[in-house]
């Protein structure tokens, strides 16, 4: 890899802005790929040099490669990129949200992350979603459709502590892309027409959402121009007057306002409940840098995210487990197998262990040690497939609380919550920095509930905490309580060979994303695909569940009726969040021997992807 003289200063060369991308997006007639006029390329992959990113938005990457052009570094790119996807993704994005953050300095060599995780209120205990009228947990559409399920939102101090430890641009430079796209509008895709008529009946229940996402009453044509100029403004000041001006000033306190009294239609047919979230819960929050997880895996060192996160937990303890195996292209059978086993140990592990480590003993040296993943391996036979729901191991008894020969003891089933929407976006600069972040607002479209005259949408993050204990008898390190993190399942990944950047992955898709990021993985460095292929193959989804959520091309491989004769029990996943019926949307980046960077995105998923890079390969 090229290793030209960093430079780090904080102003760089006047960045140019998306307004060039959005001049011609008011005429009709498509190109002859199909892209409007001014809509950027959507390329799932990308080769070359000087710097890389991708996304799901060809409006976003452009905007973070436009930041790369002109000097920025990739944590600059990352928070710009960030920004505009939250104009062009707001159902899976935004400052209402949160996120997790990984990053690697190629000065130091060193990977840091920023948990940038929403938190709960202050009058938040265990019985949160507990109906006081019947003794009996909420249901969860009643939750997910609430200001109780809004948590302090933390992607804009996920931002700005990254611009201030790493970055070299001011916020407000940082933030001029979005702010460009939003006010010239972008070109509705299918996606997000989708994405928005999934919604509709809710939305059209929030007036100020429904205003903004319903106009004349229903979602926005494909092939029309959306513009968001309130959050164009919300932008502008956050870029006037700095991040205090949400986390202590008027947008903090609109925030808990809308959140406490949902701005609801006259006569609503849905009850949104009341939330208790204040303006103190928000001046409060902070976003923690910590130690990432690490593990070893086929030579290569695998960095992600700690808990409040089950990422990087329950992916390195899947790996630790495959460790123990062959998993050879030469029997593609046995290889897929391996993945839903390992996988499935690793998720009856993660249900019980992982929460948010600040209010829990998660022992997170245990579930990623080598030695534990020898201990759970044992569960695996190559001649028959595990019976869900597997008990739990013992990260800190002697053989790992398994014992083998004679099968798993029977656990409890985890349905999971989490929405299956979030995002994920990938950077690279000149100088080798990474930047591999994976930000969200829960369920597609979040609450529901978008701030009146501010142009974003709100989390339901705290559906992501535990009704009520799940594992009898046992703690639940996942129950709310006020200022806690929900458990999460993103897993924004980076990958070192020999101290240096391999590649980088992520994907949004609820408690699937751990499967997503573990797939790509093993498609990659053990069945040899490459990053773009590894990426677009079809995906399994297995989480200690009764049955294994299948794509409809992963159904169809010939290996399947194999995997049957195992005792594997695959079901169409659902369409629940997504317009199809799919498994994540990746995005990556992989360093190539001979010094370029490959990105890579989705060719067909949420409408697919988009890849960039500073100096193309010719």
């Amino acid at each position: 890899m090229p290793t030209p003289t960093r430079r780090r200063s904080r102003t760089v060369a006047a960045l140019v802005t998306a307004a060039a991308l959005t001049t011609s997006l008011s005429a009709a007639r498509a190109a002859p790929d199909g892209r409007h006029p001014g809509e950027p390329p959507r390329t799932p992959v990308a080769t070359g040099y000087g710097g890389a990113v991708a996304s799901v938005s060809p409006y976003a990457t452009q905007v973070g490669l436009d930041v790369l052009k002109h000097g920025g570094n990739a944590v600059d790119a990352a928070v710009a990129t960030a920004a505009a996807l939250g104009v062009t993704e707001p159902y899976s994005a935004g400052i209402g949200g949160g996120g997790f953050f990984v990053y690697y300095d190629a000065r130091s060599h060193k990977v840091s992350t920023i948990d940038g995780r929403e938190t709960g209120p202050a009058a938040m205990n265990t019985d949160f979603f507990i109906d006081p009228a019947t003794g009996q947990p909420l249901a969860f559409t009643d939750a997910v459709n609430s200001g109780l399920s809004v948590g302090v939102p933390g992607t804009l101090k996920t931002w700005t502590t990254a611009l201030d430890k790493w970055g070299s641009i001011s916020l407000k430079k940082a933030l001029q892309g979005g702010i460009d796209v939003a006010q010239n509008g972008f070109i509705v895709d299918p996606t997000f027409n989708g994405f928005t008529a999934l919604n509709q009946t809710r939305f059209s229940q929030i007036a100020p959402t429904a205003q903004l996402f319903l106009p004349h009453g229903a979602p926005p044509a494909v092939g029309s121009v959306f513009k968001n100029p309130d959050l164009a403004n919300t932008y502008k000041l956050i870029a006037k007057d700095g991040p205090d001006v949400f986390y202590k000033g008027v947008l903090g306190q609109e925030v808990a306002n809308t959140a406490q009294h949902p701005p609801t239609i006259a006569n609503p047919t849905m009850n949104f409940r009341p939330g208790v979230l204040t303006a103190a819960d928000i001046a409060a929050y902070t976003a923690p840098v910590q130690a990432p997880t690490h593990v070893r895996y086929q030579g290569l060192d695998v960095y992600s995210i700690a808990p409040p996160s089950s990422g990087g937990t329950t992916v390195g303890e899947a790996l630790n487990i495959l460790s123990n195996f062959d998993v050879s292209p030469a029997d593609q059978v046995q290889a897929l197998h391996l993945y839903d086993e390992a996988s499935r140990i690793a998720f009856a592990d993660r249900n019980r262990w992982v929460g948010d480590a600040a209010f829990n003993d998660v022992p997170v040296k245990g579930l990623t040690s080598a030695a534990y993943g020898k201990e759970r391996s044992c569960l695996i036979s190559p001649t028959s497939t595990l019976t869900s729901p597997v008990a739990p191991g013992d990260p800190s008894a002697p053989g790992g609380g398994t014992t083998c020969p004679g099968g798993a003891p029977v656990g409890t089933e985890v349905t999971g919550t989490e929405g299956l929407s979030t995002t994920h976006l990938v950077t690279a600069d000149k100088w080798g920095d990474v930047v591999s972040y994976t930000l969200t607002i829960e369920q597609t479209g979040g609450s529901a509930i978008t701030v009146p005259g501010r142009g974003f949408l709100l989390n339901n993050e705290m559906t992501d905490f535990d009704f009520t204990p799940i594992h009898p008898g046992a703690p639940d390190p996942n129950l709310p309580d006020a200022g806690k993190r929900p458990r999460s399942s993103m897993s924004p990944t980076i990958v070192l060979k020999d101290g240096r950047p391999y590649m980088a992955v992520g994907s949004p898709g609820g408690a699937s994303i751990i499967t997503t990021v573990l797939q790509i993985l093993v498609n990659h460095l053990d069945l040899g695909m490459s990053l773009p292929d590894a990426i677009a193959a079809p995906r399994a989804s297995q989480r200690d569940r009764s049955v294994t959520d299948a794509e409809p091309a992963f159904l169809n491989l010939p290996q399947v009726p194999a995997l049957k004769a195992l005792g594997e029990n695959f079901v169409l996943v659902a369409p629940s969040g997504t317009p199809t019926p799919e498994i994540g949307a990746a995005t990556g980046l992989q360093f190539l021997p001979n010094g370029e960077i490959q990105a890579a995105a989705e060719p067909a998923r949420r409408g697919g992807g988009a890849a960039m890079v500073v100096h193309p390969a010719r």
